[in-house]
């Protein structure tokens, strides 16, 4: 046998000798984690087939072995809050897990006011901000993802983080606000996985099987499934919206001489129009146009403010904008949510006048600036206030863009990328702030979110875990007269949920903002939902954790009383004003709003028009502004209606 031969043979044998697969483990399961005291702790991962794998923790070693697909999983008991301490996992090889706690873990999921960062809110929250170093609050942030074709078994990253001024910028600030209630009341660590995606509606959330009761939802499902579709919608959007702005670039006048843009100093303004700012072109000769508009305005800036850093803060604009100052750029935002703050750079602004100019892109709808929002620079604890008059122009007029599919909130998609792999972790319990997206479609959520919350603790399979959710704030404009609402209805939905076992609601309706979808009060929201966890979770049944809730009606003569549950030492007014936000009708369904009083521990609604009351609402309104029952707790009562009547 020549000498060719047998080194073929030996390679081939050497080849064919099973090597040991690594050992591998969820990100979920890594440094710094937090595990679920005083439960069943299941630690899992992957290894060679038949392998077994010691885990060490605490004194204490659970044995597994791995299956003939090499998945593994040891179940941890006895575990008491306290930390940190080191965990090692050994097979072929041995992975060391540092900084491991024991305590409360809680999912924290939902739309944008879940994911909405502690950045986001800083303005309001310097002070927590600064205070906030706390090795026993940590947040695991699950990466954002969607699958349309199976659960998936891991992330694609992840580490948990322990909070500091620092970190704690990337935080979701609901949730933080939460996990720090619960630390200053119980003294344990307090995990939160933040799993949560900015304009998701519910259904992306649940499970191809929940979702067999929803027919349309699992048929867009199932089409998702195409891989190659989504490659094309994908594409085709990007190419849209690149020919869109392409265009608009071509187009826009400002731009168009690249000496003196209107971006620079020096530019002539006399034959500009006049608008005020904060808000929207439309109400000017200029009309409801999209494309781009310019605005200038020129400013005294006061020689203290000069020299040092400034903030710029523009509120918000609609959609886009690039700010300059001076002729220097000094920011641009690309889309019309986030608040606008930026920092104009030391030496940049001189003592004297300053020119400040905005190129505002609008994509569709009404361009401009959202009202009641703070536009101005400060530096060294001086302002300029830049509301008023401002110089603006059209520079380009474009069709509106149509808007993207937005494939990563179709059905099924995130239950699959975002939930599925946290099925295996411990928790306490989950915490849900959501709704907006689907508040278009009322009806359906009455069935829908109760599904998902009935889904999730299926996947979950820690029984009826506790389920707390954030009811919708209030927001859009105010009403003059009483009138239907699609909120008001998602709220009922939400309400409604309560039915499901282990569930708690907190109830927002006196802290939203009628403009920003995105209200920066999260520390109040934070306390409600530890609330209601330490009564559904805790087991504090002595805690008052909900405001008034509506309980029933009956009619003497031409006045209406109504009853309540949560009632909470008594019912009373916010700051010992007039009972309001009470309507009443008759049978004929018209409503009008009526007036309020409180007897003895119940509400007495009357109106002149009425003789006979068939129906009371309360709060029913997108943003009912002067709605003010609450508790001695200091909670507010939750919006109701007495009646089921649609729209007349």
């Amino acid at each position: 046998m020549n000498r060719t031969i047998i080194c073929l043979l030996i390679l081939a044998l050497l080849c064919s000798v099973p090597v040991p697969a690594q050992l591998r483990l969820p990100k979920l399961i890594g440094n710094g984690m937090v595990l679920q005291r005083d439960a069943a702790v299941k630690v899992w991962g992957w290894a060679a087939p038949g392998e077994r794998v010691d885990v060490r923790f605490n004194d204490s070693v659970w044995h597994a072995t791995a299956d003939s697909l090499g998945a593994w999983s040891a179940i941890l008991s006895n575990l008491k809050a306290g930390g940190p301490s080191t965990m090692t996992i050994t097979a072929s090889d041995t992975v060391t897990i540092r900084d491991v706690v024991v305590g409360d873990v809680w999912i924290c999921s939902g739309q944008s006011n879940m994911e909405l960062h502690m950045s986001r809110v800083s303005p309001i929250y310097r002070a927590d901000i600064a205070a906030s170093a706390n090795p026993f609050i940590r947040q695991f942030t699950v990466p954002q993802n969607y699958n349309f074709t199976r659960p998936q078994q891991d992330l694609q990253s992840g580490d948990w983080e322990s909070a500091d001024p620092a970190t704690v910028l990337r935080f979701s600030a609901a949730a933080y606000f939460f996990a720090r209630e619960l630390y200053a009341r119980h003294h344990v660590p307090i995990g939160f996985i933040n799993a949560s995606l900015g304009g998701s509606p519910a259904e992306a959330w649940m499970s191809e099987g929940a979702l067999k009761q929803f027919p349309a939802h699992l048929a867009e499902a199932q089409k998702y499934k195409d891989t190659s579709l989504i490659v094309r919608i994908d594409s085709m959007d990007r190419a849209r919206s690149n020919a869109w702005y392409g265009l608009l670039r071509e187009k826009d006048e400002g731009c168009k001489d690249a000496v003196h843009p209107w971006s620079s100093t020096g530019v002539k303004t006399a034959d500009w129009q006049v608008m005020n700012v904060p808000g929207y072109w439309s109400a000017t000769p200029l009309g409801p146009v999209n494309g781009v508009v310019w605005f200038r305005k020129d400013v005294n800036v006061p020689a203290r403010m000069t020299g040092v850093p400034a903030a710029l803060t523009l509120g918000r604009i609609v959609d886009a904008d690039s700010v300059f100052v001076n002729g220097v750029c000094v920011g641009t935002t690309g889309y019309q949510y986030p608040p606008r703050r930026y920092t104009i750079p030391a030496g940049l602004l001189k003592a004297g006048r300053n020119t400040i100019v905005i190129r505002v892109i609008s994509t569709s709808g009404s361009g401009g600036f959202v009202l009641d929002k703070p536009y101005e620079i400060s530096a060294n604890g001086k302002t300029v206030d830049l509301k008023g008059p401002w110089r603006f122009r059209l520079g380009a007029v474009m069709e509106p863009l149509a808007s993207q599919t937005f494939i990563r909130w179709k059905p099924v998609g995130l239950y699959n990328g975002m939930f599925s792999p946290l099925r295996n972790y411990a928790i306490k319990g989950v915490v849900w702030y959501q709704g907006e997206s689907n508040a278009g479609r009322p009806a359906e959520y009455v069935g829908l979110f109760p599904a998902l919350i009935r889904d999730w603790r299926t996947t979950l399979q820690q029984g009826d875990v506790p389920f707390i959710f954030v009811q919708l704030p209030n927001f859009m404009e105010a009403k003059s007269v009483p009138s239907e609402s699609n909120w008001a209805l998602l709220r009922e939905a939400q309400a409604k949920a309560l039915s499901q076992p282990n569930t708690a609601m907190a109830v927002a309706i006196d802290i939203g903002e009628w403009n920003d979808i995105h209200p920066l009060n999260k520390k109040d929201i934070g306390k409600r939902l530890a609330l209601a966890a330490e009564s559904i979770a805790y087991g504090d049944t002595s805690i008052v954790h909900s405001g008034p809730a509506f309980q029933s009606m009956s009619i003497k003569g031409n006045r209406a009383v109504l009853s309540f549950a949560h009632i909470g030492g008594g019912l009373i007014t916010r700051g010992g004003k007039a009972l309001n936000g009470f309507a009443v009708a008759d049978s004929s369904g018209k409503f009008f709003f009526a007036h309020a009083r409180i007897v003895r521990n119940t509400v007495v609604v009357w109106h002149d028009k009425v003789a006979h009351p068939a129906a009371v609402r309360y709060a029913w309104a997108d943003n009912p502004q002067s709605a003010n029952l609450y508790n001695k707790a200091g909670l507010p009562a939750s919006p109701f209606r007495t009646d089921d009547w649609r729209a007349r």
